[in-house]
């Protein structure tokens, strides 16, 4: 058994990589998330662009009971792998394996019925029927492709090896986007051709999964004789609530598109995309950060270091909400000059819904480090029911905003608002402290320097923006360094207590701990 000094040195080795992976995913998702948008507004029309992240949202649903049971795996086979137990590890593996299968077997019908009815129950495009019918068979198949052989790389993530996890993320979007944009310009912008992008993308992404995997993890062989049927009860009973907790967590991240599409029109729900977008990149920011914990969460859990877990849990909530708080308070301080420059200025009007969608996540991204403790810890029962809950009350007040108040899509955007801050600044943190047993404010307290850092960096970023020049991209960009840099320095030198300096410097090069020092 590892000592904790070897865990938290082997951690470090590879933290660098994992950190720098991410790094690259992300910017290649903020690039090229950035991009398309317009070139699909350009090529497509905001109407039938509207049809693509919805397409996405409607494939979340159909593929929940598949999502449900990968989070399961994760836990059982990190645990086993990091125990050093193959014997129940090749269990967990194959048993998952076998049970994917026959799970999306079945779910298949399900998507041929649901797209087929597409043009019948969402408001598609004149003319545009038939590709978008592709286009919900193409995302809907690429994602249940990729969630199949998220059984091959939970093996990635197991062993911390989250740089190869990101290849793989990475090959995905490179491909699909490449595809997009050759079919585009050689046969003509078509919805059919971004589900035929998404679906050859997941098919190469799973490829080379299953052979890093392979490489990673030998030990894990594909096998009919290791399918355990005790092992089925394991899964299936934290999938089970794992389940609720995914409907009720779609009910708040991807019902809006769905309630602004079939109450106010394709177009209004083009329009709702496009501000939605920041969201889509504030979401893979905080993914970079906390998809680097949940590993060390899980292996400090398996080898019994709670200590060490607790502390490291309670400085992420922290150092989460600082981080956060620069791109949060540019977007919202920046908002009209951002939709200016990305979208053109006829989109400016949609700055307010921008800041309406962004804001939040202050708290509601901050606490991200703590969902990693329920699934640690099989804790899944009350989270899951919460959030069902709360999810059913965010639809039902998201539609009485929209049609009573006569707010339109900005009432679906309030509702989100309202009930997901009021879930993750009350109960998560609160759920955590009861599973971990330590006080009931101990992850409250590390959320608000994040809050309040927000705040400050959206005002000066709209101080700023009163000043500006004539708006181009270039002052655009230079604004935002200067804040950057001014929120860097102020929160080195009072937002980060000892223990979380000495974090962040031991996962710098030499060089750069010099300068610091």
């Amino acid at each position: 058994m590892q000592t904790e000094t070897d865990t938290n040195r082997r951690f470090a080795a590879q933290f660098p990589r994992n950190l720098a992976a991410n790094i690259v995913y992300f910017l290649a998702n903020v690039v090229i998330g950035v991009l398309l948008v317009p070139y699909f507004i350009s090529t497509l029309g905001v109407a039938a662009y509207g049809l693509i992240p919805l397409a996405t949202s409607v494939s979340g649903y159909v593929a929940i009971m598949v999502q449900s049971l990968n989070t399961a795996v994760s836990r059982f086979l990190t645990v086993d792998l990091q125990r050093e137990d193959y014997i129940a590890a090749n269990k967990t593996f194959n048993t998952a394996l076998f049970g994917f299968t026959v799970i999306i077997l079945m779910i298949v019908p399900i998507i041929l019925v649901v797209a087929y009815f597409v043009p019948a129950i969402f408001n598609v495009p004149a003319e545009q029927e038939t590709s978008a019918v592709l286009l919900f068979l193409g995302v809907s198949a690429a994602f249940l492709i990729r969630s199949w052989s998220g059984n091959f790389s939970v093996q990635l993530f197991a062993y911390n090896r989250l740089d190869l996890q990101n290849l793989v993320n990475l090959t995905n979007l490179l491909v699909q986007t490449g595809l997009i944009v050759l079919l585009f310009t050689l046969l003509g912008p078509d919805l059919s051709f971004v589900g035929g992008a998404y679906l050859f993308g997941a098919v190469v992404a799973s490829a080379i999964s299953i052979i890093l995997s392979r490489r990673i993890c030998p030990s894990l062989r594909v096998s009919i004789h290791s399918f355990d049927r005790r092992r089925v009860k394991d899964l299936c009973g934290m999938r089970g609530w794992v389940v609720i907790n995914q409907i009720g967590s779609i009910l708040f991240l991807q019902i809006d598109l769905i309630v602004v599409n079939l109450l106010f029109g394709a177009t209004s729900a083009g329009e709702y995309a496009i501000a939605l977008q920041w969201v889509v990149l504030l979401r893979a920011i905080s993914g970079v950060l906390s998809g680097v914990l949940t590993p060390m969460v899980l292996t400090y859990y398996a080898k019994g270091q709670t200590e060490i877990l607790i502390r490291v849990t309670k400085s992420a909530v922290r150092l989460m909400g600082l981080a956060m708080a620069l791109p949060i308070g540019l977007v919202c301080g920046f908002a009209p000059q951002l939709l200016t420059v990305w979208v053109g200025n006829e989109y400016a009007f949609l700055a307010p819904l921008m800041i309406l969608l962004t804001v939040h996540f202050a708290v509601n991204l901050a606490v991200l480090p703590l969902f990693s403790i329920n699934v640690t810890y099989n804790k899944v029962q009350i989270p899951g029911l919460v959030t069902l809950l709360m999810g059913i009350g965010n639809f039902g007040l998201a539609i009485t905003l929209s049609l009573l108040t006569g707010w339109g899509y900005y009432g679906v955007a309030i509702a989100g608002a309202i009930v997901l801050t009021l879930k993750n600044a009350l109960f998560t943190p609160w759920y955590a402290t009861r599973v971990l047993g330590v006080g009931a404010h101990i992850f409250t307290k590390s959320m608000l320097p994040g809050i309040v850092a927000t705040i400050l960096i959206g005002v000066m970023a709209w101080a700023l923006s009163v000043f500006l020049p004539p708006l181009t991209l270039l002052t655009l960009v230079v604004a935002g360094t200067v804040v950057t840099l001014a929120y860097f320095v102020t929160v080195w030198a009072f937002g980060l207590n000892e223990f979380e300096r000495r974090i962040f410097e031991s996962y710098l090069p030499l060089a750069f701990r010099r300068i610091i020092a």
